[in-house]
């Protein structure tokens, strides 16, 4: 409906999916489901934020606390929340959500392996990761990491998030 109404205007506009990857409250096996959801419907994120805590922000006070403040905060009684704190799984939750990237595989590889998933590796339709590794992409011998390859493109029938704005119009010259 949306591109629709921008074709009739005339307009390039577009909608940009907004994830954050490990933001409280949020589990490895979460991020695996999302991953998976969005491998079905061939969605392929262009950008991903990790969560930063910022003030004011009720997902702050989960993240400081480990407490859900939505949920009444008593002594002995209040509900818990998980927090993602660790370098390696908050790079984790951000390699879920951009699974199609090489640069990504080997830790979710590692992680799927962890997870008792590793029969979500390999290369059919329903694994999410391949089993092998292209050239020049993941980790190097020395355990540095590759260097970044210019794009790594969708497959036939894959929905990029574009995080490309709209270009600003063109003013006249005074």
């Amino acid at each position: 409906m949306f591109d629709a109404a921008a074709k009739a205007a005339g307009k390039k506009y577009f909608l940009i999916p907004y994830f954050i990857a490990a933001h409280p409250g949020t589990t490895d096996e979460d991020m695996l489901n999302l991953a998976l959801w969005l491998k079905k419907n061939r969605y392929r994120a262009d950008q991903v934020q990790t969560f930063l805590p910022s003030p004011m922000a009720t997902s702050t006070t989960m993240y400081h606390t480990g407490v859900n403040p939505l949920k009444g905060v008593r002594r002995g009684a209040s509900e818990p929340v998980g927090t993602v704190r660790g370098t390696r799984q908050r790079r984790l939750h951000k390699a879920f959500l951009r699974y199609h990237d090489p640069d990504n595989w080997p830790l979710l590889r590692d992680a799927l392996k962890e997870m008792g998933r590793a029969d979500l590796i390999g290369t059919g339709a329903h694994h999410l990761v391949p089993g092998h590794q292209p050239p020049g992409t993941g980790k190097t011998v020395a355990g540095k990491a590759a260097p970044k390859r210019s794009s790594s493109r969708p497959g036939p029938g894959a929905k990029t998030f574009t995080t490309k704005g709209v270009p600003f119009p063109k003013f006249p010259k005074k």
